[in-house]
């Protein structure tokens, strides 16, 4: 649908107003400041310590399957110790018996083996459970802040939230009657400069946040509201300070009511 054809002026109105809702937004969001992106952080960071803790008990469970195995290998190269020793006392020739010892011998280096292997898998169950007691006890102060930090978070959604939304609601409806070459220049504007300010009121001779005089000429065309006029410095959009007063007081009151 077309958007109404409206004046310069209200144009300006139009334009200042927007900005002054979206500014607000961003007051809104600073007070918030980097608390979304810390509870972020340490929520990945909590999800990377569990993961890590399930991959270290896993590891526990593997290594105690390790020793069962080699005490399992144990206890058989006992039992054929026992029953080669057994086929020695009824061997015929001396090959045979030799051939048992040997085995014999093979058997109780399985046994030396298994043990220095079960001997290790323990070192590394001591070693294992102090990474995890270390990364328990972080997990815990990680939780902890992370609790901290939501709360902190909770509380100013809480106060905000409500009031945030009304304004992005507003904001559309502004955007709704300004036409949309204007609003991709605001759009763009905001976005390449300082604190997203997109429109500006004049200052002392300045732009709002410049210390660029503006000429006299410039700044009568300004106040006359026939045309929009940007600033040579920073593109922003210009207007009167009568004009930008007037929609503060509009805006204010508001914004009181949200």
């Amino acid at each position: 649908m077309a958007k109404k054809e409206v004046t310069v002026e209200q144009k300006l109105r139009a334009l200042y107003d927007l900005q002054l809702i979206d500014s607000r937004v961003d007051e809104i969001r600073n007070v918030r400041g980097e608390l979304p992106l810390e509870v972020e952080d340490l929520e990945d960071e909590v999800a990377g310590l569990n993961k890590r803790l399930e991959k270290l008990n896993n590891d526990l469970e593997t290594i105690d399957d390790g020793i069962k195995n080699k005490k399992n290998l144990i206890e058989e190269a006992k039992g054929l110790i026992k029953k080669y020793g057994e086929q020695q006392k009824n061997v015929r020739n001396n090959r045979e018996y030799n051939s048992l010892s040997k085995e014999i011998e093979f058997q109780e280096l399985e046994i030396q083996l298994a043990e220095k292997h079960i001997k290790e898998h323990k070192a590394q169950i001591v070693q294992k459970n102090e990474i995890i007691d270390q990364t328990k006890q972080k997990l815990s102060e990680r939780n902890e802040h992370l609790s901290h930090k939501k709360g902190e978070l909770d509380a100013i959604l809480a106060e905000t939230e409500k009031e945030e939304q009304a304004l992005i609601a507003k904001s559309e409806d502004y955007q709704k009657d300004i036409e949309d070459r204007l609003i991709s220049a605001y759009k763009r504007i905001r976005k390449n400069v300082k604190n997203g300010l997109a429109v500006v009121p004049i200052e002392r001779g300045a732009s709002g946040g410049s210390f660029f005089t503006i000429p006299p000429q410039v700044q009568m065309e300004i106040a006359s509201r026939k045309k929009i006029i940007t600033d040579e410095h920073s593109g922003r959009i210009l207007v009167d300070q009568e004009l930008a007063k007037e929609e503060k007081e509009k805006m204010d009151s508001l914004f009181a009511k949200l």
